[in-house]
């Protein structure tokens, strides 16, 4: 009992300290050490026997060793190197020429409502070149913002669809997917497979909602709004020629190829994101010819790769420590021995991992550090109900990705309110009822596909 009242009292306050506002992977890390803290006070053992110090409050240095070590291998390395090629992509401008080939032809459409469905789903597709929820808006904002007003889409229809780009597409190259195929011991592709059952279908009727539900909105209100491109991205003036689009989605074709085509060959995604840099740089030398410049924009890859480190891998790190401190304190063997002869423990189990995700996401502005959080706990919950592990982690994961477009403290949010100078509610208000018919979609049909 003492256990579970320590646990209950971290959880909370790790919660409240997000909800603060204080950095994530802090939060979590803190949280991790007390649970280890109170485990070793408590008697309970930290580590196994084969790994132990000897000393128990020194094993819970060695398991912030031990954590360290576990992901920064190859769940970390992966993750590092995406982000260092996308940082690459940027750099050279491959990343706007991807997004201004897939965004020209859109200015032939001249019906401004079947445009917000089409925009939606497009801006999804260019998530894969720009992962990032708040630097895909802005890049968004300047590119496809001027298309939709130019056809007569309101600012806060415009502003609504922008926000709610970067949501729940299947990818290899995702980090959250990499982390979890990892997790569960699948292949990536058999978890991105998974993954697109539930997201094709859910981001469809999302697009349909975005479609209606911007329309009525339009008969209701309508509010004239100046936007400030002081505030928009600055693109180059002089893009790189066309073949450069391709360049940003090499690791995805490279990975589909190996994966569908040649399945005899093993390889992974860090040694495909090392051959589509050396192609890039390539590129980059015959069309430059400057030796002494390309070599040294290299640099920029292993820059990225620290900012992979800063924003993903020491959050995998402080999440890790979370979930092992519940183990030590046994609050993991609690709930799993408590659901086992639950009758519809899975979806019990899925509803409760997700609604946490979203109350979490709501308040932050971003729930993937709980998924980050939780994920190691899954496979022995999912083992102990008898369903498969990504029944319960993917709607979780996609509610995290979801909630970050109805949430008014979200980077994503504030970047287009910045721009069309509006507040976030009426954003959110716009995005509200698209979003949590994603929600719902995500939620019904894990249960039946999955």
């Amino acid at each position: 009992m003492v256990e579970v009242i320590i646990a209950l009292l971290v959880i909370f306050g790790v919660g409240y300290l997000i909800y603060k506002k204080y950095n994530a992977t802090i939060a979590l890390a803190v949280g991790g050490i007390l649970l280890l803290i109170a485990a070793a006070v408590l008697g309970h053992p930290i580590l196994p026997e084969d790994s132990t110090t000897g000393i128990a409050f020194l094993d819970v240095f060695k398991a912030i060793e031990l954590s360290f070590i576990k992901n920064l291998g190859n769940i970390g390395l992966t993750i590092m190197t995406l982000f260092g090629f996308s940082s690459y992509m940027n750099l050279i401008g491959a990343n706007e020429v991807t997004v201004d080939v897939m965004t020209k032809p859109l200015g032939k459409i001249k019906s401004k409502y079947v445009l917000i469905p089409v925009i939606f789903l497009l801006g999804n597709l260019l998530s894969l070149v720009v992962p990032s929820a708040s630097s895909l808006a802005v890049l968004l904002m300047a590119t496809l913002y001027p298309v939709l007003t130019k056809v007569g889409v309101t600012p806060l229809a415009a502003g609504a669809v922008i926000a709610t780009t970067a949501t729940i597409m299947p990818t290899p190259l995702g980090a959250d997917n990499v982390l979890a195929a990892e997790t569960f011991g699948m292949n990536i592709m058999d978890y991105v497979i998974a993954h697109a059952k539930v997201s094709i279908p859910a981001l469809l009727i999302m697009a349909v909602a975005h479609y209606f539900w911007q329309k009525y909105l339009d008969r209701k209100e309508s509010e004239d709004i100046k936007i400030d491109e002081s505030k928009l991205a600055k693109l180059n003036k002089e893009l790189p020629p066309k073949y450069y689009a391709i360049l940003p989605i090499l690791p995805l074709i490279l990975v589909l190829f190996f994966n569908l085509v040649m399945k005899d060959v093993k390889i992974g995604l860090v040694s495909i994101a090392f051959i589509s840099l050396i192609v890039a740089v390539i590129v980059e030398l015959i069309r430059k010819r400057d030796c002494v410049k390309v070599t040294n924009d290299i640099n920029e890859f292993f820059k990225g790769m620290g900012n992979g480190l800063a924003m993903v891998v020491t959050l995998l790190v402080a999440a890790s420590l979370l979930v092992d401190g519940l183990k030590a304190l046994g609050i993991v063997d609690m709930i799993t021995n408590s659901v086992q002869n639950l009758q519809g423990a899975g979806t019990i189990l899925m509803l409760a991992f997700s609604g946490i995700t979203f109350i979490i996401g709501l308040i932050s502005g971003g729930g993937l550090s709980v998924f980050y959080a939780s994920v190691g706990m899954i496979p022995g919950l999912a083992a102990a109900v008898n369903v498969s592990g990504p029944m319960i982690a993917l709607p979780m994961q996609m509610v995290a990705n979801l909630v970050r477009s109805i949430s008014p403290v979200a980077a994503c949010i504030i970047v287009v309110c910045s721009i069309t100078g509006t507040s976030p509610m009426k954003i959110v208000k716009r995005t509200s009822v698209p979003v949590m018919a994603g929600v719902v979609a995500v939620l019904i049909l894990s249960v039946v596909l999955l």
